[in-house]
C-alpha cells in the first residue's frame, strides 16, 4: 500500500509540474515573440502616448492589438496582468517530485557508488541529501554572483553569457561526480530551473514592482530595474529547451550511464540554446539557419559519443575475454570463485525449456562474463535470470534497450544484492517487470518478495 501511495503521489505531482511548465514556459515564449516581434506604432497618437512598438495578430477567430511603452504610460488598470504564479507552482512542484522520488531513496537514486571521489562514493543517505540541497542553493548563486558581478549595468551580458555557458559545463561535471546518473542530469536541470524562477522571485517581479509604484506616485521608473528584468527574462528564455530536455532524461539510460555523462549534458545544454537563439531571432524578423544547424549538429556528436559499439563487436569481445582468461563467478556472497562454480551456478540457473521468453532471455544473459545469479538462493538465481537481465544488463539483449534500463545493471551478484530492497518493491508491487514482458509470475513474485 505505501509503494501505491507513493506512486499515485508521484503521478499527481508530475501532471501538477507538468501542468505549470508549459504554462510557464508557453507565457515566457509568447512574450519573447511578441518582444521581439514589435514594430514602430505608425499613428501619431501612439507616439504621443509613448508607444514604443506595437504588433498586430490574429488568433482564434479574433485579432490583437498589442502596445508596449518604453516610458509610463497615462493611466495603469487596477486588474494588471502579473506572470508569476506559474513559476513558483513548476518549481515548488518539481522540488516536492525531487523529494518523494530521489531524497526519500537517496542510497538507491542519489548516492553515485562509482565516484572517482571516494569521500562521494561514501555518502550516507542524509549526506547524500544535504548535499543535493546545497548543490541546488550554491548554483543559483554562484549563477546570481556571476550576473552581479560581470555586468551588474548589463553593459557586458555578451561576456555574461560566456561565463554562464562555462557555469553550466561545471555544474554538468560535478553532478556526475557527485549523484548517480539520473540524478545528475535531473539536478543539472534543477539548478537551471532554480535559477530561472528565483530570477522571477528575486529580479524579475521586484523590479516591475518598483516600476508600478514608481507610476503609481508620479515619479519616473528606474530604468535599470527594466534592464535587469529584461537580461533574467532573456536568460530564462535560453534555459527553457534545454531544462526540458534535462527533465526528461530519466527515460533513457545511454545518456545518463555514459562515461562522458557531463559531456553528452554539456552538448545538450548548448544545443537547446542555440536551437532557442534560431527562434528568438525568427520572431524579430532575422532568419539565420546557422543557429539551427548548429544545435543539429550538436545532437549529432551526441548520437555519435553515446552510440552503443555493435553486438558483433561485443560478442567478439565477449569471447575473448572467455577464452583468456577463467570465467569468475560469486559463491556465498563473494564475486570470486572457481570457474567450475561458476558453470555449476548457471547451469541451476537455467530456465525451463517450456518457457521460451524467458529461455531467450536467459541464454543471452549467460553471455555476461558473471552469471547473474550465482551465489544467490537458486529459485532466486533463477527468477532473476530468467525475467530481469534480458534488460538489467551492462549489454541488454532485449532489443529495445541499448543501456540499463534507469541504469540498474544485474550482471553481479554485489549489484543484485545492494539494490535487493528495491527490487523486491518493485517485484512485489508489480511494476517490474515493465508490462509483464518477461511473464513473471504470482508464484515467482511471492518468492522474490520473501527473499532474505
Amino acid at each position: 500500500m505505501e509503494a501505491y501511495i507513493l506512486d499515485f503521489g508521484n503521478f499527481m505531482l508530475r501532471w501538477l509540474h507538468v501542468i505549470a511548465a508549459i504554462a510557464w514556459i508557453g507565457e515566457s515564449i509568447y512574450f519573447v515573440m511578441l518582444d521581439n516581434g514589435l514594430k514602430p506604432p505608425k499613428e501619431e497618437s501612439c507616439k504621443k502616448k509613448g508607444v514604443f512598438g506595437e504588433m498586430w495578430a490574429v488568433h482564434g477567430g479574433g485579432f490583437y492589438h498589442n502596445q508596449k511603452y518604453a516610458t509610463s504610460p497615462e493611466t495603469l488598470p487596477k486588474d494588471l496582468h502579473w506572470s508569476f504564479w506559474k513559476s513558483y507552482t513548476a518549481w515548488l512542484s518539481g522540488f516536492a517530485l525531487f523529494v518523494l522520488l530521489y531524497m526519500v531513496n537517496p542510497s538507491f537514486y542519489l548516492i553515485n557508488a562509482n565516484s572517482d571521489w571516494a569521500w562521494a562514493a561514501q555518502l550516507t543517505g542524509w549526506q547524500a541529501n544535504c548535499v543535493a540541497l546545497l548543490f541546488l542553493l550554491f548554483g543559483w548563486v554562484v549563477y546570481n554572483e556571476l550576473c552581479k558581478r560581470i555586468s551588474p549595468n548589463m553593459e557586458r551580458d555578451g561576456l555574461l553569457s560566456v561565463a554562464v555557458g562555462i557555469f553550466m559545463i561545471v555544474v554538468a561535471y560535478l553532478s556526475t561526480q557527485l549523484f548517480a546518473g539520473r540524478a545528475a542530469f535531473l539536478l543539472t536541470g534543477a539548478v537551471m530551473a532554480t535559477a530561472m524562477s528565483a530570477n522571477v522571485f528575486f529580479w524579475i517581479i521586484p523590479g516591475q514592482r518598483r516600476m508600478v509604484n514608481a507610476m503609481k506616485a508620479g515619479e519616473e521608473p528606474n530604468p535599470l530595474d527594466g534592464k535587469r528584468g529584461k537580461q533574467r527574462s532573456v536568460h530564462n528564455t535560453y534555459f527553457t529547451l534545454p531544462v526540458v530536455l534535462l527533465m526528461i532524461s530519466n527515460h533513457y539510460a545511454f545518456a545518463y550511464t555514459h562515461d562522458l555523462a557531463w559531456l553528452l549534458m554539456a552538448l545538450f545544454i548548448f544545443a537547446g540554446a542555440l536551437i532557442r537563439q534560431f527562434f528568438v531571432l525568427m520572431h524579430a524578423g532575422k532568419t539565420n539557419p546557422v543557429y539551427l544547424v548548429a544545435g543539429a549538429l550538436l545532437i549529432l556528436l551526441v548520437f555519435t559519443i553515446a552510440a552503443p559499439e555493435s553486438k558483433s563487436q561485443d560478442n567478439e569481445a565477449s569471447a575473448n575475454s572467455t577464452s583468456s582468461e577463467p570465467a569468475s563467478s560469486a559463491s556465498s556472497g563473494s564475486e570470486s570463485s572457481a570457474a567450475s562454480e561458476s558453470d555449476t551456478s548457471a547451469a541451476s540457473s537455467e530456465p525451463a525449456a517450456n518457457d521460451e521468453s524467458g529461455a531467450a532471455a536467459s541464454a543471452d544473459a549467460g553471455a555476461a562474463p558473471e552469471a547473474a545469479g550465482a551465489g544467490l538462493p537458486e529459485n532466486v538465481s533463477t527468477i532473476i535470470d530468467q525475467r530481469c537481465v534480458a534488460c538489467h544488463s551492462e549489454s541488454p539483449s532485449h532489443p529495445g534497450f541499448s543501456a540499463p534500463p534507469a541504469g540498474f545493471s544485474l550482471d553481479t551478484v554485489s549489484q543484485i544484492e545492494g539494490q535487493a530492497a528495491k527490487i523486491k518493491e518493485v517485484v512485489a508491487s508489480g511494476y517490474m517487470p515493465l508490462g509483464n514482458m518477461t511473464k513473471m509470475t504470482e508464484e515467482e513474485r511471492d518468492v522474490i518478495e520473501n527473499w532474505k
